[in-house]
């Protein structure tokens, strides 16, 4: 009745126990890998999933691929460095033997810095529950999901265990803020020197203030003020973009 469909490129830290969080829920799990060069396909052929390679094409597309590899009528999609808590997967288990929606959003809540986050990142919920042919993903980044009618939501949480390190944050903050800037461009909007100042401050405002994540802390600052930079960089590096294009035209 349920697949569960897993994204994976060196997920060899984070596979096993992605998989095992829904081994009894899944009546399928499915693992699209894009290449990995570790263990994770070992892990995961290990643990009873079946593996298919695609190369890496974008979020929307791995995703819109992998729903058509799953078999059953209901597809649950689940990041490699995410689980699905115990009080969620009976949710789901409950919901599917007496479905009142054909699409369902679940809610995320991310590890960060030693603990999960009450307020900065949380409650983040997502489309994740759908009935096959009912859902389709568009978007390299940030993949919007697209679907006609109401979406349920369910109880329990889906546990992100976002980052190795403030390091491995900041790497992914500067290569996601340039997918974001050519996405822009493509989208014809341009630079605004007011939206390199203003959007991070209120990102930050947003994220700090009105989502109370100063009751997480330092570390629901230090979501907030990653996320400001996220923003500017974005901006940032559209700017770059613009003032490429000009050169190129000149000569």
């Amino acid at each position: 009745m349920l697949s569960v469909l897993i994204r994976t490129k060196n997920e060899e830290r984070n596979i096993g126990r992605a998989i095992r969080s829904v081994l009894p829920l899944a009546d399928e799990i499915v693992v699209l890998d894009s290449g990995s060069t570790d263990r994770t396909v070992e892990i995961a052929k290990n643990l009873g999933a079946k593996v298919f390679f695609k190369e890496w094409e974008g979020y929307d597309k791995q995703l819109n691929y992998g729903i058509g590899l799953c078999s059953k009528d209901w597809i649950l999609v689940l990041d490699a460095d995410e689980e699905v808590s115990s009080e969620l997967r009976e949710s789901i288990k409950k919901e599917l033997k007496n479905p009142r929606y054909e699409v369902y959003k679940l809610c995320r809540k991310t590890f960060y810095l030693g603990d999960f986050l009450n307020h900065a990142w949380y409650p983040e919920w997502r489309v994740r529950l759908f009935k096959k042919g009912k859902v389709r993903f568009e978007g390299e980044l940030h993949e919007s999901v697209v679907f006609e009618g109401k979406a349920g939501k369910l109880k329990g949480d889906i546990y992100h265990y976002s980052y190795k390190s403030l390091e491995d944050q900041y790497l992914k903050t500067v290569k996601y803020a340039k997918i974001m800037a050519n996405r822009m461009k493509e989208e014809g909007k341009k630079f605004r020197l007011y939206s390199l100042i203003f959007n991070p401050l209120w990102h930050f405002f947003k994220i700090y203030f009105l989502k109370l994540g100063f009751l997480d802390g330092v570390r629901g600052f230090l979501v907030a003020m990653s996320g400001a930079i996220y923003v500017f960089l974005k901006y940032k590096f559209l700017y770059e973009l613009e003032l490429k294009d000009k050169k190129e035209r000149l000569w």
